[in-house]
């Protein structure tokens, strides 16, 4: 999350129905505006981007007979 030095006004934070702590997407308009708005979170999205990441993650060699072999602490 990006913090930023200077607030957002409290009239168009009531309008867009956001409070403090609250995600927010930032666009840059095309006449260099910016456009302000509360960010969605989407559970498929989001479970498919994480399928992705792990097939293009290499099979590594396994570390649990290690782990459930070797010394404790």
């Amino acid at each position: 999350m990006l913090k930023t030095p200077f607030g957002i006004p409290a009239e168009y934070v009531r309008s867009i129905g956001i409070k403090e702590g609250d995600s927010v997407e930032a666009c840059l308009t095309m006449d260099g505006g910016l456009t302000i708005r509360p960010a969605t979170w989407n559970r498929k999205a989001f479970a498919r981007e994480l399928s992705t990441a792990r097939e293009a993650m290499p099979m590594g060699q396994s570390v649990m007979d290690e782990v459930r072999h070797g010394g404790r602490y």
